[in-house]
């Protein structure tokens, strides 16, 4: 599948194309949409390259929130029974 994007509206972005490839990527990793490697193919970087501009922007790699803590507070009570 392919999607065209005007030359008005990446004008419009003040990006390169690899810079909004990029943007697009970041945001739907970043909602959850994408994993690491398939928002990497995205960006048209590897991997490592990838985590490096999440770094760079303050997005995390991992999504760790109350319910995985509590989940995991859980599981280690239920394990120190055995």
């Amino acid at each position: 599948m392919n999607i065209v994007i005007s030359d008005e509206i990446l004008e419009a972005s003040h990006l390169t194309p690899g810079e909004f490839r990029q943007e697009i990527a970041l945001h739907l990793f970043e909602t959850g949409r994408l994993t690491v490697g398939y928002a990497s193919k995205l960006a048209e970087m590897p991997p490592n390259a990838f985590r490096q501009l999440l770094k760079q922007r303050h997005i995390p790699l991992y999504n760790y929130d109350v319910a995985d803590l509590e989940l995991d507070l859980k599981n280690l009570k239920h394990l120190r029974r055995w």
